[in-house]
């Protein structure tokens, strides 16, 4: 059972005829877990806006609130303190009854949700011409953290990769190819003599010097558009190419798609939405464009342009069309940088205009990662950062610190080059991503590798630790934990700290919940960092192996097991692995 949701609905039903269901909502918002324990483990605040508007006195809205609540079978009874707040503690053999059950589950308690949705995610999109850059972590690890997250609680979702596969950058690509080719580079490392061409000719087309540039691969790329023979054989020769390297990202990244369906597969659906649209009465021409004019907007939606060329927009109504006939979703959600904003805005009011106004369409947008500067990172010589160099670099760091960490300890290095080259592999990566999912989606990030691979704070680097310091303990002591959790050894909590980690422990279902409500990651890795707070707190103060009696022992043992597998969990939902040693 997930506490919070629960109180939440056991008050919803207490208040009765005293708000109406919208102020309800507004009202159970202000149920949250106590900053300190001496107010018990959860406080509802809601009596005093409630008493002001109803002109009565809190303590007697909150006694009155009281009254008709129905929480005995896992709360004490609740206190009132102050001018109104609705104190709640969780009842001991409640709280063992539901760890002794977490213990025994696969899903360490977490429930699936009693009404699942289905998802369409489309998130990281990269364009296939081109490198993958700093500017793609965030899309990628949120998106793919999302949709670990909802499968977890029980949804159905379809994740979705619409790269940039029929753009304006294969246009560069493919005049750079004709112009400037190193045919020996190119048959050596087609990768990176096509990024080399890409770079170059970007560069030159906004150079004032070269002004027939740019027009040329305009050029390109509508003969490209237009079927021209010649370039789409260059464009199907270069798309494998492309695509093997961004899969390479991926697979370090260990993100993977059930599609990945680009601009051109919509290419041929294009006119058939613009023709509709003008049929509908929903586009109009305007000065040799089709638009569609948004009430309460200043600016229209372009779909198609003077020369007849179709747009993202259009693009994206075909994506939304196609998605709805074929996954028939719930809610589409697009994970994409917070300055594609208006885009959405428009795109979403142009597609509820088409019919498709009962499906949830949401724009999940996220900051940008900054430089020391307070600039979006970049290299010295100003150009984006590739996400493959990022990676080898949080990796190389791991390293650094692996041995570090290895050669200090007091007996004897325990891991072989090949664990340290492994650990290093996972401990970077990981760093690089959990790094991103702790800030809040919606705000910029300062990056720092030193920050992000930190042994304390709230670093993967941390939480892996922390799960390690647990299997550690279970080798030091030569414990079979698994004959433990199968042999019906009891959990105690007989002190404040086992207590503490007890209820914490019994969160990570509320935790969950939280992350999906706003789809919000740091909610998760929040919960993670209080976790393994907790846990260190416990570890200090509570002898494991050296428990006063036997019974004791198993059950701070299986208090440690269960801490390590919601931590391990945890880390999964978030697409980062864990490792047996450190």
């Amino acid at each position: 059972m997930s506490i919070l949701p629960t109180l939440q609905n056991r008050f919803r039903d207490a208040l009765g005829e005293l708000a109406d269901d919208s102020e309800k909502n507004k009202l159970l918002e202000l149920i949250r877990r106590s900053t300190d324990p001496k107010f018990g483990d959860y406080q509802a605040n809601f009596a005093m806006p409630l008493g002001k508007r109803l002109g009565r006195p809190p303590r007697e809205v909150a006694a009155e609130v009281i009254e008709r609540l129905d929480i005995a079978e896992f709360c004490r009874p609740p206190e009132i303190a102050g001018p109104g707040f609705i104190n709640l503690e969780v009842r001991d053999d409640w709280l063992i009854e539901q760890l002794t059950a977490a213990v025994a589950d696969q899903r360490l308690g977490v429930p699936k949700v009693a009404r699942p949705r289905t998802y369409v995610l489309d998130y990281s999109a990269p364009n296939v011409a081109k490198p993958m850059h700093v500017g793609h972590i965030r899309s990628t690890v949120i998106g793919d953290s999302l949709c670990r997250v909802l499968r977890f609680l029980g949804h159905t979702v379809v994740s979705d990769n619409h790269i940039g596969d029929w753009g304006t950058q294969f246009g560069m690509i493919i005049y750079g190819y004709k112009h400037f080719l190193d045919k020996d580079a190119y048959w050596r490392n087609p990768v990176e003599e096509l990024a080399r061409l890409y770079r170059l000719v970007r560069k030159l087309s906004d150079a004032d010097e070269h002004p027939e540039i740019g027009p040329a691969v305009l050029g390109e790329t509508a003969r490209l558009h237009a079927g021209d023979p010649e370039n789409l054989r260059l464009w199907r020769e270069f798309m494998p190419i492309c695509r093997q390297e961004i899969d390479r990202i991926y697979r370090r990244l260990n993100v993977s798609f059930d599609h990945t369906l680009g601009e051109s597969f919509y290419n041929d659906r294009l006119k058939q939405i613009v023709d509709g649209l003008i049929e509908q009465g929903i586009a109009r021409e305007s000065d040799g464009a089709i638009c569609v004019f948004l009430k309460g907007e200043r600016v229209p939606m372009l779909v198609r342009k003077q020369d007849g060329a179709f747009l993202y927009a259009t693009t994206d109504l075909a994506t939304i069309r196609y998605r709805m006939e074929t996954f028939r979703p719930d809610a589409i959600l697009y994970v994409v940088d917070h300055r594609q904003g208006m885009h959405f805005k428009h795109l979403f009011a142009t597609a509820a205009l088409i019919g498709y106004g009962d499906v949830e369409l949401r724009h999940v947008s996220f900051g940008t990662v900054l430089g020391d500067d307070g600039r979006p990172f970049k290299t010295r010589s100003g150009d984006t950062v590739g996400l493959e160099k990022l990676l080898d670099e949080a990796v190389s760091r791991a390293a650094d610190i692996v041995a570090a960490n290895d050669a200090a300890k007091p007996d004897a290095p325990e891991l072989s080059t090949e664990d340290r080259r492994r650990i290093a592999e996972t401990v970077g990566i990981a760093a690089l991503k959990y790094a991103d999912l702790s800030h809040s989606r919606t705000s910029d990030y300062v990056f720092s590798f030193d920050k992000m691979l930190a042994m304390n704070g709230n670093t993967a680097t941390y939480m892996q630790y922390a799960y390690a310091r647990v299997q550690s303990i279970f080798r030091k002591g030569n414990i079979d934990i698994e004959a433990i959790r199968n042999g019906g050894a009891a959990i105690t909590l007989d002190s404040p700290a086992e207590r503490a980690l007890g209820l914490e422990l019994l969160r990570f279902a509320e935790a969950l919940d939280l992350a999906v409500l706003d789809y919000r990651p740091n909610l998760l890795t929040g919960y993670l960092f209080d976790l393994a707070g907790r846990y260190s707190t416990f570890f200090e103060q509570c002898h494991v192996l050296r428990a006063e009696s036997k019974k004791l022992r198993n059950s701070r043992l299986l208090l440690c097991d269960l801490t390590a597998r919601t931590i391990r969990k945890g880390l999964e939902l978030l697409g980062i692995d864990v490792v047996e040693k450190m």
